[in-house]
Parts: C-alpha cells; sequence; structure tokens
C-alpha cells in the first residue's frame, strides 16, 4: 500500500508531463515550424519624412495622445509641406502596439510608380499615430480610436476642397486592428459611408479577438459585426478587402482574418497571403506591411483603380472588384483592362502552321520569324474534353487565341483567351472546356520574334476523368503510422488529386511528393498547388526535376455546411516523369493546429482545474482536518466529468432564447462552444483533450511556482533573520481596514489592474514570508527534539517540499512551539499556494489593461473605461481576508467563506471575458 502510494504521485508526474509537453509541441509547431520567410524586403531611395497635420483645437484637447501624418520623401516631401495636395487620399491605420511610421512601404513604393507615370496620377499616404497602444489586449480605447479616426477623415479632405480634381473619400489601409477600427466606422452615428470607398485590411482579425480579455472588446467587435450583417445593403458602395498573413502569422490565424460572410459578395474579399498572384508567401503579422511582393500588388490595384475622369478611385463597385479580383485572386499574366477587346485582328508577316497532334512542345529561343500555330477543335471534341495550354514567358502580352468557325488555314478576326490564363510562378496556364466553347474551331498560338529569350509553349487535350484522381485522406487517429499513396506515370502535363473527406480545421497531414524521370536532360520546374475550393487560401511549392518535396497541407477555414467541393494538389508536371504522391497525418501539425485555433480558451481550463483542485483541498481539511498537496489534490479531484455535463445542459439551454436572453441579463461572456461552433473550429473530443492539456498546464504551473516560492524563501533565508510565527485571532482589525479602503480608492481613481497587481504583492511576501518563518521554525524544533518528533518533522518537511508556498494568513504573535502547531500552520500554507495560484493567472489576464494605463499615465491618471474597476474592489475585500486567515479558523467559524471567495474570484475572470468553466459543443 505505502509503494503504491509512493508510486502515484511518479505516475501523476508523468502523465502530466506528457500532456504539457504536447502543449509544448503544439506552441512549437505554431511558433517555429512553418515556411521560411519568402518576402523581399521594401527600400525608401530617399529619407522618409512625417510631416505633421495640425489638428483642429477641440479634436487636439479630446485626443490628445492621436496624430496625423503625412508621409513624403526628398523632394516630393519639400513640396508637400505647404499642404498644397493634388494627389488621391490614401489614409493608414496601424494596429496593436503597431507605428505610424510602418505606412513608409506602401508611399515609397506609391511613389516610385508615381514617377513611372511622370506624376499623371499620384497618391498622399496618411498615417495616423494611435500611441502605439494595445488594443488587441484591451478594448477600451477602439472607440476613442473610432472617433479620432473619424475626425482625421474630415481633416484630410478639407485639405483638397478647391482644388480641380478634389476628393469626395479617402481609401483606408488598415494593419491588425486598425482594420477592425476602419470597419467600425460605419457604426458611428454621424458617420457618412460615402466617406470611404474603398478598405483593405492586412491581418485584421474580423471575426473575433485574438484573446477576448474584456468585456469593452467583445462589445467592440459584436456591434461591428452586427452592423455589417443587418446594414449590408447600406455597404454595398463600399468595397473591402482581407488580406491574412496564412501560417507565419501566429498571432492572426487567418481564419479570423476573414471577413464574415455576408449576403452579398460582390463588395467583400478575403485572400491568404500564399494565394496571391505574384506574392505566394506567407506573411508574418509585421512583414505584411512591408513585404515587396503583397506591396507592389496593392499599388499596382491603386493605380488601376483610378478614374482617369475624376483623378480619383472610381466610384463604380463592380471595376473596383475587377482591380482586386485581377491583383489578389487570378492574374491572367495582361495589363488590367475594364473592357478588353472581345475580338483581335491577327495581323503580322507571320507563318501559319497547323498542328494535329493532341500533345505539342515548341522551344523558342532567337526566333527571328513570328509564328501561329493552329489545332483544329473539330478532331479532337469526340477524344478529349479539356485543352490545355502553358506558356513559360511570363509577359503581358497576348499569345493564345481562338478563331471562330474558320474553315481556312489562317485566321484574322479572334477571340483574345489570353483573359482565360492563369499565372503562376514559372509559368502562365491555361484550361480551356471544350464544351464551353462550342462556337470555337480552332485554337491558335502565337509565337511572336524574339532576341535573347528562351522560353516553352507546351499544349495537350485529354479527359479530365484521366487526369483527375482521387486520393483519401488518412485517419485522425492513424498518428501517421499509417499513409495513402498513388503512382502518376505522367504523360501529360497536368494532374489533379482529389484530398477526400479533407475538410476540417483539426486534420493536418504532410505530402511527400517524388519525382523521376526517364531521361537526366534540363526540364521546366514542377508546380504544386494545394487548391482549397471554398475559400482563396491557395499554397504554392515550386520544386526542381526530379526531386523530393515535403508539403503540409491544413486548413484556415473549414469546408461550409452544404458545400461539397473537395481540396485539391494539382501538379503542373513535366512531361515524361513519374510522380508518387504519398500522404500521412501530422501529429505534430495537428496538435498545432488545436493550438492554433484553441489556445485562448486553455487558460479557462487551466483555472476550472485549479478552482477544481482548491474545492477538493477544502473538503480535506474540513473531513479530516488535514490540507493535501495541491498536485496530489489535482490527480484526485481534476475529472472531466465534473464539469463535461454541466456545461453540456448550459450548451444546450442557450438553443432557447429565453435562456439566452437571461445569460446576457446577467452580463455573462458568450459560451465558447457556441463561438467557435460559429466559426467551425469546433469537433467533439476538443474540450477533453483542451481540459487534459489545462490539467498538465495547472500540475506543472503549480510545480514551478512551488519551486520558485522556495528560492526566494532559501534567499531570504540566507539573507534576513527570519522572525518567530505569530498568531492573531483578530481577522479584520483597523489597520488591514484602512489597507483595504485604501486600495479600494486606487482601483476607483486609477486602475483596478493596478490595486489587483499591488496586494498580489503583498499577498506573495506574505506566503514567502510564512515559508521562511515555518522552515525556520522546524530547524529549531529538529534541534531541540527527539528521534520520534525527529521523525514527525521530517515527515512536515517532505510534505512542505512537495508544494507550493501559501501567503501567510496569520499574522501570529505566539511562537509555534511543537510539531502540531507548525503541521496547521503547513496546512495553511498548502491552502494559500493554491489560491495564490490561482490569483496569478488573475493577475496575468489583468495586465493588458494595467500596461495600457502605465503607457498612458501621462495623459490621464484614471483608466477609463476600466474593465476591471468593480470586481477589483471586490477581489480586494476577499483577498484582504483570505491571506490573514488559516486553516483552523476556516474549520471553525468561515465555513461559507471559501464557497463566497470562490464565487469572487470566478466574477473576476467573468469580468476578464474568459468563462469560468470549459464549454462544450451539444453532440
Amino acid at each position: 500500500m505505502g509503494r503504491a502510494g509512493r508510486r502515484l504521485p511518479a505516475l501523476a508526474a508523468v502523465f502530466y508531463g506528457a500532456l504539457a509537453a504536447l502543449v509544448l509541441l503544439g506552441v512549437r509547431d505554431v511558433l517555429f515550424l512553418y515556411e521560411e520567410n519568402r518576402c523581399s524586403m521594401t527600400y525608401m531611395y530617399e529619407y522618409p519624412e512625417y510631416l505633421k497635420i495640425k489638428l483642429p483645437k477641440k479634436t487636439a484637447r479630446r485626443y490628445p495622445a492621436y496624430e496625423l501624418y503625412l508621409y513624403g520623401e526628398g523632394n516630393y516631401a519639400e513640396e508637400n509641406k505647404n499642404l498644397l495636395l493634388t494627389g488621391i487620399p490614401v489614409l493608414f491605420l496601424p494596429g496593436n502596439a503597431g507605428s505610424y511610421k510602418q505606412v513608409r512601404s506602401l508611399g515609397s513604393i506609391a511613389l516610385r510608380k508615381a514617377e513611372d507615370v511622370d506624376f499623371k496620377y499620384h497618391f498622399n499616404f496618411f498615417s495616423v499615430n494611435f500611441n502605439e497602444e494595445l488594443v488587441a489586449l484591451y478594448g477600451g480605447s477602439l472607440q476613442r480610436q473610432t472617433k479620432f479616426v473619424h475626425e482625421c477623415i474630415k481633416v484630410i479632405l478639407k485639405l483638397y476642397r478647391d482644388r480641380e480634381f478634389a476628393p469626395t473619400s479617402v481609401a483606408i489601409v488598415g494593419h491588425s486592428m486598425g482594420g477592425l477600427v476602419a470597419r467600425a466606422l460605419l457604426t458611428l452615428k454621424n458617420f457618412k459611408p460615402g466617406l470611404i470607398n474603398l478598405l483593405i485590411t492586412q491581418a485584421t482579425p474580423h471575426v473575433a479577438p485574438v484573446m477576448p480579455l474584456d468585456k469593452y472588446l467583445t462589445d467592440f467587435y459584436t456591434a461591428v459585426n452586427n452592423h455589417w450583417i443587418l446594414k449590408a445593403q447600406d455597404l454595398r458602395n463600399l468595397t473591402t478587402l482581407s488580406v491574412a498573413g496564412g501560417f507565419r502569422d501566429y498571432q492572426v490565424r487567418s481564419g479570423l482574418a476573414f471577413l464574415p460572410r455576408l449576403s452579398q459578395h460582390d463588395s467583400a474579399l478575403s485572400v491568404v497571403s500564399s494565394a496571391v498572384p505574384r506574392a505566394w508567401a506567407s506573411t508574418d503579422h509585421l512583414s505584411i506591411v512591408w513585404c515587396k511582393e503583397l506591396i507592389l500588388a496593392t499599388i499596382r490595384a491603386f493605380f488601376d483603380l483610378i478614374d482617369e475622369n475624376t483623378r480619383q478611385i472610381t466610384e463604380d463597385p463592380k471595376k473596383r472588384m475587377s482591380v482586386l479580383h485581377h491583383h489578389f485572386v487570378r492574374h491572367p499574366a495582361k495589363t488590367f483592362e475594364e473592357n478588353p477587346e472581345l475580338f483581335t485582328e491577327l495581323t503580322g508577316a507571320f507563318m501559319w502552321i497547323p498542328v494535329k497532334a493532341s500533345k505539342w512542345t515548341y522551344s523558342v529561343y532567337n526566333d527571328s520569324d513570328g509564328k501561329y500555330f493552329t489545332f483544329p477543335l473539330a478532331s479532337h471534341r469526340k477524344s478529349y474534353s479539356h485543352v490545355y495550354c502553358e506558356n513559360s514567358m511570363l509577359d503581358t502580352s497576348s499569345w493564345i487565341y481562338g478563331c471562330m468557325n474558320s474553315n481556312s488555314s489562317t485566321c484574322l478576326e479572334a477571340t483574345d483567351l489570353s483573359w482565360r490564363a492563369e499565372l503562376l510562378p514559372t509559368t502562365k496556364v491555361v484550361i480551356l472546356k471544350l464544351q464551353d466553347y462550342t462556337s470555337l474551331s480552332h485554337i491558335v498560338i502565337q509565337v511572336p520574334p524574339t532576341v535573347g529569350n528562351k522560353y516553352t509553349l507546351d499544349c495537350e487535350f485529354f479527359k479530365q476523368d484521366s487526369r483527375t484522381v482521387q486520393l483519401p485522406v488518412t485517419h485522425l487517429f492513424s498518428f501517421g503510422l499509417s499513409s495513402s499513396k498513388i503512382l502518376l506515370n505522367s504523360t501529360g502535363l497536368l494532374y489533379n488529386v482529389q484530398l477526400q473527406h479533407f475538410n476540417r480545421i483539426y486534420q493536418a497531414f504532410k505530402i511527400y511528393i517524388e519525382s523521376h524521370c526517364q531521361s537526366l536532360k534540363e526540364r521546366k520546374p514542377s508546380v504544386y498547388r494545394l487548391h482549397v475550393p471554398w475559400s482563396h487560401e491557395d499554397s504554392i511549392t515550386v520544386a526542381k526535376v526530379p526531386s523530393f518535396m515535403e508539403i503540409s497541407a491544413k486548413l484556415h477555414i473549414a469546408q461550409p455546411q452544404n458545400d461539397s467541393r473537395v481540396p485539391e494538389l494539382n501538379i503542373y508536371s513535366s512531361s515524361d516523369c513519374q510522380y508518387e504522391v504519398i500522404l500521412k497525418t501530422s501529429v505534430l501539425q495537428v496538435l498545432g493546429q488545436i493550438i492554433r485555433f484553441h489556445a485562448s480558451a486553455l487558460p479557462v481550463y487551466v483555472v476550472s482545474n485549479i478552482f477544481l483542485t482548491y474545492g477538493g483541498q477544502l473538503s480535506t481539511l474540513m473531513s479530516t482536518g488535514q490540507c493535501s498537496d495541491f498536485p496530489l489534490e489535482l490527480v484526485r479531484t481534476a475529472k472531466p466529468y465534473k464539469v463535461e455535463p454541466l456545461i453540456s445542459i448550459v450548451v444546450f439551454l442557450q438553443g432557447f432564447n429565453w435562456f439566452r436572453e437571461i445569460w446576457e441579463s446577467l452580463s455573462l461572456p458568450e459560451v465558447d462552444a457556441a463561438v467557435l461552433s460559429s466559426q467551425d473550429a469546433w469537433f467533439p473530443l476538443v474540450s477533453l483533450i483542451l481540459f487534459l492539456f489545462g490539467t498538465g498546464i495547472a500540475y506543472w504551473s503549480g510545480v514551478f511556482f512551488s519551486t520558485s516560492l522556495r528560492l526566494f524563501s532559501s534567499l531570504w533565508l540566507t539573507l534576513i533573520r527570519p522572525t518567530v510565527l505569530q498568531k492573531d485571532n483578530k481577522l479584520i482589525t483597523p489597520r488591514r481596514l484602512c489597507g483595504v479602503l485604501s486600495l479600494a480608492v486606487v482601483s476607483w481613481t486609477t486602475c483596478g489592474a493596478f490595486a489587483v497587481f499591488i496586494i498580489y504583492l503583498q499577498y506573495l511576501f506574505k506566503v514567502i514570508k510564512l515559508h521562511v518563518n515555518i522552515r525556520a521554525e522546524q530547524n529549531m524544533l529538529n534541534g531541540d527534539s527527539d528521534c520520534s518528533k525527529e521523525t514527525s518533522q521530517n515527515s512536515s518537511i517532505y510534505a512542505v517540499k512537495n508544494q507550493s508556498s501559501t501567503d501567510s494568513t496569520v499574522k501570529a504573535t505566539q511562537s509555534l512551539s511543537n510539531s502540531t502547531t507548525i503541521a496547521e500552520a503547513v496546512n495553511s500554507l498548502k491552502m494559500h499556494v493554491t489560491i495564490l495560484n490561482l490569483f496569478t493567472w488573475i493577475v496575468l489576464l489583468n495586465l493588458p489593461s494595467l500596461i495600457y494605463w502605465l503607457k498612458n499615465l501621462r495623459y490621464s491618471v484614471r483608466l477609463d473605461p476600466d474593465p476591471c474597476r468593480s470586481t477589483a474592489i471586490i477581489l480586494v475585500c476577499i483577498l484582504e481576508i483570505l491571506m490573514n486567515s488559516s486553516t483552523s479558523e476556516v474549520k471553525s467559524r468561515a465555513r461559507n467563506l471559501p464557497s463566497t471567495s470562490i464565487f469572487q474570484v470566478s466574477k473576476q475572470v467573468t469580468a476578464s471575458n474568459m468563462c469560468l468553466l470549459p464549454c462544450s459543443m451539444k453532440t
């Protein structure tokens, strides 16, 4: 029995260590295991300057921490110092802790582009200084920022007053939370929607906050998203583009950056940077503002949006969306044209060459004569369903045409099929379904005269069924031990591998593609594209041939309901090569997906486990008179069945309107499962998995916390002589009452989190002091006691060593002279270590508002609004009582105190917008 009792803590440590290790592996996958940065840095050719715009006195007094700047370089900056602006205004809004200087990449490249067109058109880039506020963690200033941006827009438009081509609206580029602030402009009562006609957001969490830490943040999100849904018809003239960073952006996962699905889809567009043509790169949260490839796409789009008549951004929503699709979704390798000509004359002294083969390749190098290759379609329609052509010359000229009903060997007038092309990193391709082009008699490929250029053209006719292969993905619980495999004996140029049953966010796979070729001749690189049909989140990989390539396959957005489309792996292959595709479940990436989508809920599960442990300690104390160690009690009481049934009932009742109304009237936060389910980010076992992860974190955080306190107490013993433990039977004294009142005043007049932090430090100091005094008394008792007493004391020392130190509940007045009294102090220590451990998590959740308050202290002593002002006062009162209580008092006269304290502490967690208990989805 004794051996089994000793084995249990060791087994528990191993088990919870394994759980904590799984969490760390998931965190490692999110933070470190992603593709390399493929973005180029943008550079300024002249020194950047930021001209501060003078604001109206009323605005400057109301928003003393905020400023408005105009970006410029060199002579351009000098010319604009008098603010005689004639360009197109664009306003940049930085995000969480962002700088107004982040506008320089957009401003510099736009200036270079304007120089290329001799300043026929140019843009004036303004930027707002939000004082680098932490608005992603503290939502109290979001409404203030929104109102300031409204004032800035009015100031900017006044600068263009009486100009020949004066603008009536402003284009906005918002990074991170700046994009949400821009969307919030539409919720202001006195805001005119016509003041914005174009909004581009970069890595903005539109759907929900990354960490819902306070009520003001979640209320702001609710107000903005509800307005955009209810007033969707009023927003038809506003074109919105959201660009997400992909898997490199671990701060804002791309699923949050997709605009909420609205009834109208013609005015909003969401893409991941890895799918943007000519970028094809994932970006982290900061590099998205300077990634040269993305900035070039943005500036090209800006210039294509200009209306030649007004010299401002076009007022036509359809054109705006066409331009954005052209640059951010599907680029045909042609310069944008609003109304391209339907028919083109094929002129020039070119040689006409008929091609009857179903597969054709032509290499071009220093051809002095132009050629037209014609492919008659009549002979291919019965045998094939599609035609595929590719061209490795990545210029913007037309190269493929469709000839209508021509019986001759030449075609003078044809339709330009180059607009049907799609640009890839190494080639531009066209896929035509013959059934859709019944009026065409020939396909014509143009090869103009070339000097010094070397490129290749390929065409082939094929049946779609012969190039489509189904590959079932492996099960989640295969743990990478099994695999799915296909072998493609390539005689063609294109294969589509359909990944069957790949539709949930928790799925993650490694795809290995190995190419073998029959000969060693030089070949063009292969292109592998993972295509997700229900969202613009494709990823593209370029590989040499032959090669062995590993591709990660995971989703940002789960498959919507009533959408039966299947993700595909498109292989743009080299002819006469063999491709082997192997797919395996990646356990590490599955863990990464769980952390990526649910990390914000982990503190809830950690706190839940600590609450269960604290309740178990109190129960043991009341029944046996002894308080158990935190790790042992965690093993005994932290069981999922104590949480899941209750929350399942709550989730079930959430389906009734009357219950939701009662829930909202109590100011309780939304149920986690309901929120995540609306984002298609919930799956049946996630609640159990997160509970176990939370248990592992709670266990080892308790061990770490205890070890840290023990080190502090050891340092104290070496530096300061400990005092004798004293006992005070008075729970409330005038001095303590004054301390509580002082902290209440601090909370009400300055910052609630500041008061919470002060009492936390006070609590921590008392815990260390108690730990030191107990160790000193035990050492003294060791010197004066006999063997039996020494044995008894050693058990007490062992108990102290195996649990974290807690706050001294007693400022005792009498020395502890026997082992019974020391054991009572040890019990108090055990109880308070759990309280202090719980309190540590609460302090961490309130740190953002404290940091915000300290940063803005020069502007205002009082944090307004304060998400934890009232709850901080309640928490201070409760913790003042708890830290000056002992286990004997709990047993004798304060049996209702623990439940009261749990209620109040849980209220504090709720005030931090974190559910007290994890919520599971109704199954």
